[in-house]
């Protein structure tokens, strides 16, 4: 039987327990500004993922400034560290006054500049890594991950279903950018992936 995801979604706010103050901060901050933030049912995913996983290291690829990144930081344990990434300086600065105000500012590495180009730099592999920037650019994203993230690590994209457009509108490049990133997932024998239809849906990639 099909299911209705709006009310689906609502259902699941609803039932949702509050978060912390910090959070609920945050999310009010992105209504009021019309910022997409991944919202309380992906950031409590996200905080069960590093439970699960045992992840000390979490990289960001977009990271606006840290709604995610607080999530995982606080699940991650007291040597975990989130590195975050985004091109505004201003988010930079917004995301250390959440962090501090959460009291996981030592667990905090951001840095500005393109989230890809980063990862790549990076020379230490990761637990962990979100994907959550432009969609056009998610196909980039995968290539730039798979080296970097553990054996058993986890590679999280958002916005795979985008709203409906990508069978709405599979042409527009941020579509195209999305499907393409999809079939290359489920074509990989590096990773296992699936795609979880929560919020506007994520696709979890486990590296093999």
């Amino acid at each position: 039987m099909a299911l209705n995801f709006d009310y689906l979604h609502q259902y699941l706010q609803k039932v949702t327990p509050p978060r912390p103050e910090v959070l609920q901060e945050m999310e009010r901050l992105a209504r009021e500004k019309d910022f997409p933030v991944i919202g309380p049912l992906v950031g409590r995913f996200l905080y069960q993922l590093v439970k699960i996983s045992g992840a000390k290291r979490v990289f960001e690829m977009g990271s606006g400034y840290g709604y995610s990144g607080l999530w995982f930081a606080l699940a991650l344990p007291r040597e975990g560290k989130v590195f975050c990434t985004d091109g505004d300086e201003m988010n930079c600065q917004k995301a250390k006054f959440f962090f501090k105000k959460a009291g996981v500012l030592q667990k905090l590495n951001f840095e500005v500049g393109d989230g890809v180009e980063i990862l790549k730099k990076r020379k230490a592999q990761f637990d962990i890594i979100l994907n959550d920037i432009d969609k056009k650019d998610y196909p980039q994203a995968l290539e730039a991950a798979i080296p970097k993230l553990k054996k058993g690590g986890v590679l999280v994209s958002d916005n795979m279903f985008r709203g409906g457009e990508v069978f709405k509108d599979p042409h527009h490049p941020n579509s195209r950018g999305v499907i393409t990133y999809t079939k290359r997932i489920y074509a990989d024998k590096k990773l296992f992936s699936s795609i979880m239809p929560i919020r506007d849906g994520i696709s979890i990639s486990i590296k093999l």
